[in-house]
C-alpha cells in the first residue's frame, strides 16, 4: 500500500519549481493558478530569493502548488492513503478530491495571508530539536514558555514561541537533545500566536463546498482517518493554532499496512522521518522531474 504525503513550510528553496515548469502544460497550469489567487507563483518558484519565499503568504501557496503539480506529473494513480504536514494538509485535501486545485490554492492563499498577519503581531519563530525523549523535552519547553508545535516522531520535536524564548532554548537545551536548528519560517505556527488567523480561515472555509475524500485521508491533528469533506475542512481551520502530530500519522500508516511512501515536491523532510520511524517502508522524495520514473515504478509496485 502506498501513501502520498506533502511537506510543510520550511521545505522550500530558491528556484525549486524551475524544472517542474518545463514539463508539458505545467507553466500554463501554474499561470492559471497565479491569476486565480493574485500571486505570481512562477516568479517565486524560479527567481525569488530565500528571504522572499520565507514570507508565509508566499511560501504556503507555493508549496501547495508544487505538491499538486508534482503529483499530477506521476500520472493517474490511486494511493492507499494521503496526508500532509501542516500546510501540506491542504495539498493532501486536493490529492483526496476534497478540494479541487483552484479551491485548494484559494484557501491556502487566504491561510498564508492570515497567518502572516498574525505572525506580525509578535516576533516569533520555530526551532527543531533533534534527539531527546519527548517525556523530558515537552515539560522543558513548557517551562521556557514554548509550545511543542510539531511532534514529528523519529526523535524530532519542533518548538515554537517568541524569539527570546527560542534564544533561551538554544542556551538551555533539554537533556538528550543533540541540536537545536532554527527553521525557515516566519512565525510560531500551530500555537496560540496563530489564534487570530483561525477566525479568518473559518470565514474562507465557509465559501467552499468540500467533497468527501476519495482515498483514506489521515489528519495530522491526531493521526486519525477522516471520512467526510466537512470534517477535513473543519480540521484544516483548527489546525492553524494546534500542534501537528506527524508521529501519530506515521503510527496510522503502520496500522494501515503502508509499504511505500512518496513525498511530493519539495520532498525530503517527511521521507527522512519515515526512514527512521517506518523501517521496511520504501520511501521516495520528489525533488525534481528526474525522480518521476523511479516514483512511477514505486507506484506500480505498491498500488492495486
Amino acid at each position: 500500500m502506498l501513501v502520498l504525503v506533502a511537506p510543510g513550510q520550511g521545505a522550500q528553496t530558491p528556484g525549486f519549481l524551475t524544472e517542474w515548469l518545463e514539463l508539458p502544460g505545467a507553466a500554463d497550469r501554474v499561470a492559471a493558478w497565479s491569476d486565480a489567487i493574485g500571486l505570481d507563483l512562477a516568479h517565486y518558484g524560479t527567481q525569488a530569493d530565500a528571504d522572499a519565499i520565507r514570507d508565509t503568504a508566499v511560501a504556503q501557496p507555493l508549496l501547495v502548488a508544487a505538491g499538486i503539480l508534482s503529483a499530477a506529473a506521476l500520472g493517474d494513480m490511486a494511493p492507499g492513503a494521503v496526508a500532509g504536514h501542516s500546510v501540506g494538509e491542504i495539498t493532501a485535501a486536493a490529492f483526496a478530491g476534497v478540494l479541487d486545485d483552484t479551491a485548494a490554492l484559494t484557501l491556502v492563499r487566504k491561510r498564508g495571508l492570515a497567518m502572516a498577519e498574525a505572525a506580525a503581531v509578535t516576533e516569533t519563530g520555530m526551532s527543531a530539536l533533534l534527539g531527546g525523549d519527548p517525556e523530558v523535552t515537552v515539560p522543558h519547553l513548557e517551562k521556557l514558555g514554548l509550545t511543542p508545535a510539531n511532534v514529528n516522531g523519529a526523535g524530532q520535536i519542533v518548538a515554537a514561541g517568541t524569539l527570546e524564548q527560542l534564544a533561551a532554548l538554544s542556551e538551555d537545551k533539554p537533556e538528550g537533545v543533540r541540536k537545536v536548528v532554527p527553521l525557515k519560517v516566519a512565525g510560531a505556527f500551530h500555537t496560540h500566536h496563530m489564534a487570530p488567523a483561525v477566525e479568518k480561515l473559518a470565514e474562507a472555509a465557509q465559501l467552499l463546498t468540500p467533497a468527501d475524500p476519495a482515498v483514506t485521508y489521515v489528519s495530522n491533528k491526531d493521526g486519525r482517518t477522516v471520512a467526510t469533506g466537512a470534517e477535513v475542512l473543519q480540521r484544516l481551520v483548527g489546525q492553524v493554532a494546534n500542534p501537528v502530530r506527524w508521529d501519530l500519522c506515521m503510527e496510522t500508516f503502520k496500522e494501515l499496512g503502508v509499504t511505500a511512501l512518496i513525498e511530493v515536491c519539495p520532498g525530503g523532510t517527511l521521507t527522512g522521518l519515515a526512514k527512521r520511524a517506518l523501517p521496511g517502508v520504501k520511501t521516495l522524495a520528489l525533488k525534481s522531474p528526474a525522480d518521476l520514473d523511479a516514483a512511477r515504478e514505486l507506484v506500480a509496485e505498491h498500488t492495486a
